[in-house]
């Protein structure tokens, strides 16, 4: 017989995201996991029938900034409460011109350019190598597109994520480069996240919230924080439309992921099993159970 799966649903994003109406049997719970404290307790409900977990990525209130988030933690804590699909919900700056405040888009690709993070699961002691080379779950992607479109959204499908270490914005001259690269939009928090999602096995996609553009813009400097604060507030209101719309169609029972998102191990561990640490073994009790246990 084939695997039947009854999704759970990880949200990753804001904290105004989790005031949504229609949210029942809300829980926040502390989630431990072998590499640290996620950024926050986690908020476990239910969203027209469907389980639905949802992690502050900076905790409430924004303490911890993009380079000393712990993400490892982050998406442990979500794959250990039974999450296996996840949506991230990043607010961004625009490298495009056809890409305005307000804008969103539903990203199939990343760059990466940060450099002081954490960004495996594996190390000495177990050796992997997972692809990353479609970083995000099309299934997903689609389910979210066919939502954003069926509510009238300003959405494109498709896009590079430039991700950047910060704190810091761009200079001009990084967001002329990153424009000449082909990217669209630009942003701090998406990667290792990603990267970690996919060593975890979820099935993993990206909402990314244009709230300005980038400094290449001759009109960036006229920004005032009044208007951004404006863009981020409607941005959550479409934000908590588009989840209450997306949730019950991904909550649906399902097979296995027909991109693989859910077997990405099957082929990554190459650490002989005689010479592999059972300290980190323990550790990734939650992210690589499956094999391990196997």
């Amino acid at each position: 017989m084939p695997e039947t799966i009854d999704p759970v649903i990880g949200l990753i994003g804001g904290s105004g995201l989790y005031d949504i109406e229609g949210l029942e049997d809300r829980e926040w719970r502390r989630v431990e996991t072998p590499w640290g404290d996620p950024s926050d307790l986690l908020l476990f409900g239910r969203l027209a029938g469907v389980r639905c977990v949802f992690l502050p990525r900076h905790g409430r209130g924004h303490p911890t900034p993009p380079s000393e988030l712990n993400y490892r933690a982050n998406i442990d804590a979500l794959k250990r409460s039974g999450v296996t699909d996840v949506i991230s919900l990043s607010a961004v700056g625009s490298l495009r011109e056809d890409l305005p405040p307000g804008h969103f888009v539903i990203v199939d690709q990343f760059i990466d350019r940060s450099f002081a993070r954490v960004k495996s699961f594996f190390g000495s002691g177990c050796v992997a190598h997972v692809s990353v080379a479609h970083p995000v779950c099309p299934r997903i992607g689609d389910a979210l597109e066919a939502s954003a479109r069926g509510l009238g959204l300003p959405v494109t499908r498709g896009g590079t994520y430039l991700v950047m270490e910060g704190p810091q914005f761009s200079t001009k001259a990084e967001s002329e480069l990153y424009r000449q690269w082909g990217c669209s939009v630009i942003g701090m928090t998406n990667m290792p996240e990603a990267k970690l999602a996919r060593e975890a096995e979820l099935c993993y996609a990206t909402v990314a919230m244009v709230t300005d553009f980038d400094c290449w813009h001759p009109d960036h400097d006229h920004v005032t924080v009044d208007q951004v604060v404006k863009v981020l507030l409607g941005n959550a209101d479409k934000a908590k439309a588009l989840v209450r719309s997306v949730v019950p169609e991904l909550g649906k029972p399902r097979g296995l992921c027909p991109a693989g998102c859910d077997r990405a191990l099957d082929h990554a561990i190459i650490t002989a099993p005689e010479k592999r640490d059972p300290a980190l073994l323990a550790k990734l009790d939650a992210v690589a159970g499956r094999l391990l246990r196997a």
